[in-house]
């Protein structure tokens, strides 16, 4: 994908607008304590801090003596920024309505049901989401469709739902991480200008590392939690999906459809829109739904009755008017990530830690730092690999560095660490899709943990880093 977005510098913002280091921390901080005040500890929803951040935040600003068009253009590039994601989020919350509706989702359960058990439950997710995520290059298309069949199937196993989203995740990431289809791939590559597969080459090591412990977690999970299906949950699950769904692989074609059309090259969003189309028309063809009916249910989601609360609960679902609790806390990220980028408040941080920097490993793991804290301000993934991407290159070739060394930090940190954030696009929707909240699963999301984790780890010991003669980068900064 391409990116027209160029991130401030501080070399484009004029020295009278300039915040100091000091001053910059300001803003940020403030972001910080409102955000945990009002969530963790008052208990209200994300937009409410959010809001409080945005208006300081503009007050910052306009403190700086920029002016309220300049402010409103900050948000403008936000929401720029984040468009893509904003319209696939709308897309998904579509899809998986049409999806139970069609019986897809509903027959993925059943036949999960079948062919797994509890002791392997977790680590078989996580590797068939990577395989899936790495054969579409969507970790976002792979939890709204595959994940959120096995947490029926989890429910029906006995497996905690926080559990099963936990490597679900871990695994449509390192899959997304490692797929030359994936857009955050291509982007990290691209502001980089480093080759894809040079990209990709790179951090195939770390990603392996980081899954492979992953994995041996949950299968260690797995045996702890085996064993404990309540007796005649199965039946009662499969009983209820039989007598509500035809269960005929037609039911499938939707699934065929939209992994199809991935795998073949087409971009996420018509893709998934495909999915959508595919959706109603099995729901109509063949499980028997009105046309307008078929469509109201892309609007306004399901509510099926199937004579099992448990399977009600999992097939319910908002449609498109159910997005919007979720596309408004992720709109007002953006605005508040805008905001800080164009008043140059990221920009005089980012200069900063290419100031600090002493050593070629501490660079790579700077980066990594600066790829999630950004992350948690302006809640786009795209914005922090873009941002450390496009502003430190220069830096990297100082210390002799090549650029697919770049191009894995901003990857390695930005891309998966997102959904560890509440209100983060990729929190929020992975949040949404699953209907387990962020910090229920963060602490079962062993990938997005654990990728950071053995980037500083590698970078830190010097194993993966290329630098140039060490003894000479010492001397250097000696004294």
């Amino acid at each position: 994908m391409t990116v027209d977005f160029t991130p401030t510098t501080v070399d484009d913002l004029e020295p009278e607008r300039r915040p100091s280091v000091t001053l910059a921390l300001v803003p940020v901080l403030a972001v910080v304590a409102f955000l945990g005040i009002g969530s963790a500890v008052l208990g209200l929803d994300p937009h409410v801090p959010l809001l409080w951040s945005i208006v300081f935040v503009a007050a910052f600003g306009r403190y700086l003596g920029y002016g309220w068009p300049d402010l409103y253009d900050g948000i403008a590039d936000g929401l720029l920024m984040g468009l893509q994601a904003l319209l696939i989020l709308f897309t998904i919350y579509a899809l998986i309505a049409t999806w139970v509706d069609a019986g897809t989702i509903p027959a993925m359960m059943y036949y999960g049901l079948e062919l797994l058990n509890p002791t392997v439950f977790l680590p078989v997710a996580a590797l068939l989401a990577a395989v899936v995520a790495f054969s579409i290059g969507s970790s976002w298309t792979t939890v709204g469709t595959l994940g959120v069949a096995f947490v029926g199937i989890g429910a029906g196993l006995g497996v905690p739902a926080p559990m099963t989203v936990g490597a679900v995740i871990s695994g449509a990431y390192a899959g997304d991480k490692q797929s030359p289809l994936s857009d955050t791939t291509n982007l990290a590559a691209g502001v980089t200008n480093t080759p894809l597969y040079d990209h990709i080459h790179r951090m195939r090591t770390g990603t392996a590392v980081a899954f492979g412990l992953a994995v041996v977690v949950f299968a260690a999970l797995g045996l702890r939690t085996g064993g404990q299906i309540p007796v005649g949950r199965v039946a009662e699950i499969q009983t209820a999906l039989a007598g509500t769904y035809d269960l005929s692989l037609l039911v499938f074609v939707p699934l065929v459809v939209t992994f199809g059309l991935a795998i073949y090259g087409y971009p996420a969003l018509p893709t998934l829109v495909a999915g959508v189309f595919a959706g109603v028309g099995t729901s109509i063809l063949v499980q028997g739904t009105g046309f307008v009916p078929a469509w109201e249910v892309f609007m306004s989601g399901t509510a099926p009755e199937t004579g099992a609360d448990l399977v009600n609960e999992l097939l319910a679902t908002g449609g498109l008017t159910g997005s919007a609790w979720t596309i408004t806390v992720v709109v007002a990220a953006l605005a508040l990530g805008g905001l800080l980028e164009y008043t140059g408040v990221l920009a005089v941080l980012a200069h900063r830690l290419s100031q600090g920097v002493r050593s070629s490993g501490g660079l790579v793991a700077g980066t990594g730092a600066s790829a999630i804290l950004i992350n948690a301000l302006t809640a786009q993934q795209y914005m922090s690999i873009v941002l450390p991407g496009l502003t430190l290159r220069n830096l990297y070739d100082e210390f002799g560095l090549d650029s697919d060394e770049l191009s894995r930090a901003v990857e390695a940190a930005g891309t998966p660490t997102g959904a560890l954030i509440p209100w983060h696009a990729g929190g929020v929707f992975m949040a949404s899709a699953t209907g387990v909240p962020t910090l229920e699963y963060a602490p079962f999301y062993l990938f997005g943990l654990l990728s950071p984790l053995v980037l500083f780890a590698m970078a830190l010991s010097g194993r993966g880093v290329p630098a140039r003669d060490r003894a000479t980068e010492r001397a250097q900064y000696a004294d």
